[in-house]
């Protein structure tokens, strides 16, 4: 229990939130990206022992959220093909497309299968000859070998009968079009440690001296997240536009050599559509064309552009930080991890589930509420 009571301890909890007290002259908003960095907002309460002049804004940080209706849809159609065997990670099984869920379609006799790495789906490859396996690979930079690594292996190995179902996407590039927005209210970020694990902190450079605000790498736990505020609050207060690794006992400026090198192998950078950002150019990869045999678009058709049902769910305000899951009429309401309207109360990830889980909305100013 070292490490975790280390990153937990109240005594450097209260005194970072004291520092970032002490360092704070003005009103400030600091947007998160990553879904985890919410979640451990939420849970700790984090944002409750700041100073009134800092505000913790939501961003688009959880892979399931940002995954577009076009990819949850060709997903189902695919899933519900006679013959195939359709792999997907635990929380995608219950984002609600225009024609139902994952789970529906298992409900239905699909063959839905939860993994808990694409090289499962391989693996049930391997031992399905007969059958089209296909992996629904999403998310960001942190899945990106992984998903890879899939790819890779089937064709070594010549496992024609697997493919990737591919929505994968890269941060800096959604970063950007954040703040190119009209209605963005971000001011400094706080960068996701396990992405620049992966792809180094390099992006980020022209980000910051670009739109003339700080980015900070940091990490997931109460001690990690509160040291990353106070290094964003005094370099807002400083006027400083630097990129400031607070998590570098993981992440390095190159990143992780080996795990960049099988993304370039596999996969080439593409426009992708992002739940509520739209399509943003070079957000993306694709698989390369001579990874195109094992590329499920390919194989099962290209997802199609649709046209989303009205609903009241504000999903996409929150993913781009403008709303609180607070300010939706629906959220605890008719909306509810047990009958979800949207992607951002489905996931593990995403605000609304946070919000929900650990905070009372009846309650004005906010206390650590968990739902049984």
């Amino acid at each position: 229990m070292k490490h975790v009571d280390e990153y937990r301890a109240a005594e450097t909890v209260a005194s970072l939130a004291d520092a970032i007290a002490r360092a704070t002259t003005q009103p400030w908003i600091i947007m998160e990206i990553c879904g985890g960095q919410t979640h451990a907002i939420m849970r700790y309460g984090l944002d409750q022992i700041l100073p009134k002049e800092i505000t913790l804004i939501h961003g688009p940080g959880c892979p399931v959220c940002v995954t577009p209706d076009a990819y949850i849809d060709k997903a189902l159609e695919i899933a519900a093909t006679p013959g195939v065997i359709f792999c997907s990670f635990g929380d995608m099984l219950r984002v609600p497309g225009s024609q139902g869920d994952l789970l529906g379609v298992k409900a239905r006799g699909g063959d839905v299968r939860i993994v808990y790495s694409p090289l499962d789906a391989v693996e049930i490859a391997r031992s399905n000859p007969s059958r089209e396996v296909v992996f629904f690979a999403i998310g960001f930079e942190t899945t990106a070998p992984a998903n890879a690594m899939a790819a890779y292996t089937a064709k070594r190995e010549g496992l024609c009968n697997f493919s990737l179902l591919v929505s994968q996407v890269l941060v800096p590039p959604a970063m950007e079009a954040l703040l190119s927005a009209p209605d963005t209210r971000v001011q400094g970020f706080l960068a996701a440690g396990h992405v620049c694990t992966v792809m180094g902190t390099e992006a980020y450079g022209p980000i910051a001296m670009r739109f003339d605000l700080p980015i900070v790498v940091t990490g997931f736990e109460p001690v990690d997240i509160l040291a990353g505020v106070l290094a964003c609050v005094r370099a807002l207060e400083e006027g400083l536009h630097d990129v400031l690794n607070m998590y570098g006992r993981t992440v390095k400026s190159q990143g992780n050599a080996a795990a960049r090198a099988l993304i370039d192998e596999v996969f080439e950078v593409t426009e992708r559509e992002w739940r509520g950002l739209g399509v943003l150019p070079a957000s993306g990869l694709a698989l390369r064309s001579t990874y195109a045999a094992f590329d499920a678009e390919a194989r099962f058709g290209p997802a199609r552009d649709i046209r989303a049902a009205p609903s009241p769910c504000i999903s996409g305000e929150i993913l781009r930080g403008v709303c609180s899951p607070l300010e939706c009429a629906a959220f605890g309401a008719s909306c509810t991890p047990d009958h979800p309207l949207g992607v951002t109360m489905v996931s593990s990830e995403g605000a609304c589930a946070a919000y929900y889980r650990y905070r009372d909305p009846t309650d004005e100013v906010g206390v650590v509420f968990v739902h049984e």
